[in-house]
């Protein structure tokens, strides 16, 4: 399964002859590589997927999106001990 989280880069950077981020995802800093964004500044939000920072979203989005990843894990969406939630009470 392919998960994309969005967040808000706080820090640009070079490590290694590349372009690198911190950026802050609901309150939590990570690390990604800004290679395939060249363009984003920081403030900005990203989409970010296997530690890369893949597309710039705007914060209406980005907010909408983390609302959603919220309500899934609220729900049990990723509780691997558990029954998965039913699609029914989603």
């Amino acid at each position: 399964m392919c998960l994309a989280i969005p967040g808000k880069l706080i820090e640009i950077f070079d490590e290694n002859s590349l372009r690198m981020g911190l950026v802050d995802v609901n309150g939590t800093t990570t690390r990604v590589c800004l290679e395939y964004l060249p363009d984003i500044r920081v403030g900005q939000y990203t989409i970010i997927h296997a530690g890369f920072a893949l597309k710039i979203v705007d914060e209406e989005e980005a907010a909408e999106s983390l609302r959603l990843w919220t309500e899934l894990i609220d729900r049990g969406a990723f509780d691997i001990d558990g029954d998965p939630p039913s699609p029914l009470a989603m």
